[in-house]
């Protein structure tokens, strides 16, 4: 069954296809200019081969293709990848920008309902259904929504690169929303132009490793970029919303969205993240957002040229900023005149005086807090103060001129306060538990603590806890790595009692397996000072990750065994009866494959919501989501809208990690639309608008689809003694490992396995090469055994697609990852097995699955061909596949000849690095 596309849609993709042909020529006439019409003719040549191959499906043309580029020398090879990689990334300028036009036509179409997933429309759902405003109102004041920017290296594009895309994006709004004359459209189309030739000038690939500092400054692009402008915005629709849709409350939406950051302070795997480079990021985000706040205030006096003589001030107001004026050492002759614009003056200055003490030298962590001045703001709601008086001034005076300018940077500071993003520590447990058995036997407590068992761990430190005497003594004696872990709790310390309390919230233990894990945090939380419950005093949450199978398995039993300690249930209650959760997509679904890692996930969410209401605590589950389906991706809003009952309650965080922030945040309408789409989600999925009925039979058939995905995706995995040959030579995961793409290495160890690899480059090798087995390998196989086990199982699982939220989720991602599988391309990937019978039976079997695979989704949906019910996705991707085929071709001519030892390696890996990035661009997906 397809899904036919309506006139309004189908005008719309006419006009994107005719953006993409103005950008394509544009391109043309680049490499036509700079490169010469020789190059031009033959990425002409090779398009028209690949588009031709696409439509009949000739052997020949294959031949002509295959032999026509393994022909070319190396730089030719190089200008093709070139000219394929530019035209994708224009490619997915006109897609964005479609996408943007579609929001403001629904928009205006559906005016003055409100947008599908949007705020607004979760708003009326509730008032239809008649719920209060004043529990409405209780519920927004307990919403906490937290998106988490981390470096995960899965944005294979330079920064460089994106800043000229960025600029093109600009010139296409401009033609796409403002009444240009014609001058004015030749210059856009001209600055385009210009940008496309500097895009073919500019080197792909990184040359080095970017550090992690060049990281968190990255991630503060797009905060400054997109952020600062889409906050204020999206909360003024919001509160808008709710006054319009229940006009008899009074509302003050309250800071519903926070943000969060990894970089700078995940340290798993990475010997780079050190305490320095924490403290540098925290005074990185601090200094950012207050020369933002500045230069805003100092905007905003611009517009306050209101006359002392023609409005009338409070005397509270005139008396504080006399006094402020001869603190500040500022002259006092516009109090008078402009008394605005002067305590404009005076916040301005006060943010000077901020930031510069921000820079001067931080006490220690043992030091006493030092008493600020009042000149400073150790405080965001000392600084919103001062703009609330500006506000009232203005109000009592009914002037309404830069009252949105004001009220959108009072917004601003209640979202990103003085700490703009709150950082998050992530550190591995092994790195814990080892530290803490040196400090131990130092101290003569434990000569083998790590010989213990989980039990006898968990009772030596809970009586640790309850003991005053400190472990760690002041001079650190210990190996480079414990001293390294003790300095990072330390510096946190530090930060959070003299710099920034809001600054870090979470320590996040990587690999967490045991309960002993987190008391170890809390054990070296408390010799920092972190915590200090006789004065009342946990300062930072202390969150277990969950990867593995087991691990989720046992999560809920690990938090009980914690809540006996009560040590442990002191923090808990310190920190607000909260008891936030970390859930790991990417490593669980390495280990035991698709299917099972979300069945697993979804079944840990119910229990821990289950455990909290037993508990009488809040528990928050953090999601770990990657981009891609191997790694827990998808649209975001219907994964949220896919959790069991009760796992949301309120508070949701979420990874958006590598090139999904530049896709969800890059563009100003495209973030606004995400974070009101997820707002929209959060809203629903706490408040049970779409909770339906889930029947246990389904549970129990979802149970025996994961168990059957599962044996057979680590049947191939991990069982069989070919795999990893196939893996390392039929995918460019070695060439993968040298791209560069971020600062944290690719392997947790030393050793060349399954097991040690990281879950990005897992998944990036298995997309390059056209496989993606990662995000649907078992699938098949598990439906085909349902539904050959009863003829019931298929009315059944189609209900179970059309009425669970989740199992849609699940075969919907599986689907569109399916279909940017291509077994022809990964066939020729395969040939590159030196032993032809490894790279047949793998290859055999991996194809054999992608058609049970794609049978059974068929059969579930009642589709003809994959993406059928998405016709605008599937369009997408069968637009994509010429271009991307002739990558594919040319990345293989090129991993044949290093592994055969061509002359110029060093030139045919970076060649080889060049096609990665584009097939990462054409595919939109990297890991």
């Amino acid at each position: 069954m397809s899904v036919a596309t309506s006139p309004a849609t189908r005008e719309a993709l006419a006009r994107q296809d005719q953006e993409i042909r103005m950008l394509e020529d544009l391109l043309r006439q680049s490499i036509e200019r700079l490169a010469g019409r020789e190059v031009l003719a033959r990425f002409d040549r090779v398009r028209d081969a690949s588009v031709a191959l696409r439509s009949k499906g000739s052997p020949e043309d294959a031949r002509f293709l295959r032999e026509f580029l393994e022909s070319l020398d190396i730089l030719a090879l190089r200008e093709l990848i070139r000219a394929f990689t530019i035209y994708f990334d224009l490619n997915n300028l006109a897609e964005q920008h479609a996408r943007i036009r579609a929001i403001r036509r629904r928009i205006r179409s559906q005016h003055p309902s409100p947008m599908a997933e949007s705020f607004s429309e979760a708003v009326v759902r509730l008032r239809e259904k008649k719920f209060p405003a004043s529990e409405l109102a209780k519920r927004l004041g307990k919403l906490h929504i937290s998106p988490v920017f981390t470096a995960h290296p899965s944005e294979a594009r330079r920064l460089t690169i994106l800043e000229k895309l960025a600029a093109i994006s600009n010139e296409i709004d401009r033609l796409d929303y403002h009444e240009l004359l014609p001058e004015e459209n030749t210059a856009s189309m001209e600055a385009i132009r210009q940008h496309i030739e500097i895009l073919w000038l500019t080197e792909s690939v990184r040359a080095e490793r970017p550090k992690v500092i060049d990281e968190v400054r990255q991630g503060l692009e797009v905060v400054e970029g997109s952020l600062f402008d889409v906050v204020p915005k999206l909360y003024r629709l919001m509160e808008n919303a709710l006054r319009e849709i229940y006009p008899e409350h009074d509302w003050k939406l309250p800071a519903i969205l926070r943000f969060g950051s990894w970089i700078g302070g995940d340290r798993d795997g990475h010997p780079d993240v050190i305490a320095t480079v924490t403290a540098e990021t925290v005074a990185l985000h601090q200094a950012t957002i207050i020369k933002h706040y500045r230069a805003q205030v100092l905007e905003l006096g611009k517009h306050l040229s209101h006359s002392g003589k023609r409005i009338s001030l409070g005397q509270r107001f005139i008396d504080d900023l006399r006094q402020e004026a001869g603190l500040l050492g500022l002259p006092d002759n516009r109090l008078q005149r402009e008394p605005l614009r002067q305590k404009c003056r005076h916040v301005a200055r006060k943010l000077e005086l901020t930031l510069a003490r921000l820079e001067s030298p931080r006490p220690g962590w043992t030091d006493a807090p030092r008493q600020a001045p009042t000149t400073v703001y150790t405080d965001p709601n000392r600084l919103k103060a001062d703009l609330e008086a500006i506000r009232g001034e203005l109000a009592t005076n009914q002037a309404t001129a830069a009252a949105a300018m004001l009220d959108q940077l009072i917004r601003k500071v209640d979202v990103f306060g003085l700490h703009l993003l709150t950082l998050d520590i992530r550190q591995h447990a092994d790195r814990h538990r080892s530290a803490i058995a040196e400090i131990l036997a130092h101290a003569g407590i434990e000569r083998d603590y790590e010989k213990l068992g989980p039990e006898e761990k968990l009772t030596l430190l809970a009586d640790q806890l309850t003991l005053p005497r400190p472990v760690i003594p002041a001079h650190l004696v210990f190996s480079a790595p414990t001293n390294e872990v003790i300095e990072t709790f330390r510096t946190v310390s530090a930060i959070l009692e003299h710099q920034c309390p809001e600054a870090i919230e979470n320590c996040i233990i990587s690999g967490t397996g045991d309960a002993a894990h987190l008391l170890e945090v809390l054990l070296l939380a408390r010799e920092a000072r972190l915590f200090r419950p006789s004065e009342g005093i946990s300062r930072i949450n202390i969150i277990p990750l969950f990867e593995t199978l087991e691990a989720l398995r046992q999560g809920r039993e690990i938090l009980q065994r914690l809540m006996d300690v009560p040590s442990w249930r002191e923090h808990v209650v310190l920190r607000g009866d909260l008891q936030e959760v970390m859930i790991g997509y990417s490593d669980s679904n390495k280990e035991s494959g698709f299917v099972q890692s979300a069945w697993a996930l979804h079944e840990i969410q119910r229990d821990l919501a289950e455990f909290g209401r037993e508990n009488g605590i809040s528990i928050r589950i953090f999601h770990g989501r990657g981009g891609s389906v191997g790694r827990g991706g998808g649209p975001a809003n219907h994964a949220i809208l896919a959790q069991p009952p009760g796992a949301v309650n309120g508070s949701l965080r979420i990874t958006e990690q590598g090139e999904v922030i530049a896709d969800r945040y890059g563009h100003k309408a495209i973030a606004m639309r995400h974070l009101d789409q997820v707002a929209n989600a959060v809203l629903r999925a706490s408040l049970g608008l779409d909770h339906g009925k889930v029947e246990h039979a389904w549970e129990a058939l979802m149970d025996r689809l994961a168990s059957a995905a599962r044996n057979h995706y680590r049947d191939l995995v991990y069982s069989n003694p070919d795999f990893l040959s196939y893996f390392t030579q039929a995918t460019p995961i070695s060439e993968i490992s040298q791209l560069r793409l971020g600062s944290r290495p690719a392997k947790r160890g030393t050793t060349t396995s399954i097991e040690q690899l990281r879950a990005i480059p897992w998944v990036f090798s298995w997309m390059q090469s056209r496989h993606t087995l990662p995000g649907w390998f078992g699938l098949g196989t598990a439906l085909a055994g349902a539904i050959a086990e009863s003829p019931e199982n298929l009315p059944m699982l189609k209900r179970m697609y059309s009425a669970w939220p989740f199992f849609h989720a699940l075969i919907d991602n599986a689907q569109m990852i399916l279909a940017k599988a291509d077994m022809n391309i990964a066939r020729l990937y395969a040939d590159l097995v030196t032993d032809a019978g490894i790279s047949g039976r793998i290859f055999g079997a991996i194809e054999s699955e992608y058609q049970r695979a794609v049978a059974g989704l068929c059969s579930i949906t009642g589709q003809s061909a994959l993406l059928d019910n998405m016709p605008i996705l599937r369009d997408s991707i069968g637009r994509r596949n010429p271009y991307v085929d002739p990558l594919s071709l040319i990345q293989l001519v090129l991993l044949r000849r290093i592994r055969e030892g061509g002359a110029d390696k060093p030139a045919l890996l970076e060649a080889v690095l060049e096609s990665i990035n584009g097939i990462a661009s054409g595919l939109k997906n990297t890991g």
